[in-house]
């Protein structure tokens, strides 16, 4: 038989940012990293374990030639991979060994540096335990029940793993925020939004489906350029509400022929995202020209 190649079903955690602006109140409050319940590590485990198994029965069926009159075999392949190849029974008891060499060499591993770089957490009889009662038919929890779980606590290790690794980016962007919102020029709106005026434009104002011409420049707070349109010497155009929240709440408010600076907080953003050349977790500096409306 080929050497089996088992598909793993990777669970979407990143949380993508809106384009639409937010209103937050006036007085912020130290962004924190999203709490969820938690539950215990042998629990998650075996509801991962389970989750693990959707799609896998139709491709025993319809890949791998397995008759699921025989999953017993299939199991017996699974439990007990050392067992001699002389003792084979069917299509089954094959398929059985070489899924438990991928769960073993590919899909937990893989799990435990989704969960955590440098630290193994999932606890690996468990989640065999909660794989293999899937396939048995004796689950103690439904499928969509063990999805539901495992992507909620996959998303709040996701957010631990973050703000760990990249929590000083958001510490660092608080503070030169309080810092500059103190400047006379500097203005800020109820979301949070920081801008200068540079230049006064007597221009519409676009709405947040019009299409904009602009130019602009993007850096870090520490003078990082990322992004800029004058260097590539040709102006962008997007719908206002095709962009981060915090682009498009200042679009909306620009009138044409205006350049102002914008100071935008992480969460107007790109968030717990990691955006090219933008770290997660980064307040951003914008020089934007409004340059027209495109009609």
């Amino acid at each position: 038989m080929k050497a089996f190649k088992f598909i793993i079903i990777v669970l979407s955690l990143l949380v993508c940012v809106s384009t639409n602006a937010a209103k937050k109140p006036k007085k912020k409050k130290v962004a924190e990293v999203a709490k969820v319940d938690t539950v215990p590590m042998a629990d998650f485990s075996y509801a991962y374990g389970i989750a693990q198994t959707n799609g896998l029965m139709s491709y025993l069926v319809q890949r791998m030639g397995v008759d699921t009159a025989y999953i017993a075999y299939f199991l017996n392949g699974f439990d007990d991979p050392s067992m001699d190849e002389s003792t084979k029974q069917m299509k089954a008891y094959t398929a059985g060994k070489e899924i438990r060499q991928q769960v073993e060499s590919q899909i937990i591993p893989q799990a435990n540096k989704q969960i955590n770089d440098s630290v193994d957490l999932l606890n690996k009889q468990r989640f065999i335990e909660g794989f293999r009662s899937a396939i048995a038919g004796n689950a103690t929890i439904t499928g969509d029940s063990a999805q539901s779980l495992a992507s909620k606590q996959l998303e709040y290790y996701n957010n631990v793993k973050m703000e760990a690794k990249y929590g000083k980016n958001r510490t660092d962007g608080e503070a030169f925020l309080k810092e500059n919102a103190k400047k006379d020029s500097v203005k800020t709106t109820p979301s949070g939004l920081q801008y200068k005026v540079l230049t006064v434009g007597t221009g519409e104002i676009p709405t947040a489906t019009d299409k904009v011409k602009v130019n602009y420049e993007g850096k870090l707070i520490d003078g990082t350029v990322f992004d800029s349109s004058y260097q590539r010497k040709q102006p962008a155009t997007f719908g206002c509400n095709q962009v981060i929240k915090g682009w498009t709440e200042a679009l909306t408010m620009m009138p044409v022929g205006s350049t102002w600076e914008l100071y935008i907080p992480q969460e107007l953003g790109y968030g717990s995202r990691e955006a090219g050349k933008i770290p997660p977790f980064s307040t951003l500096i914008f020089k934007v020209e409004l340059l027209e409306i495109v009609k």
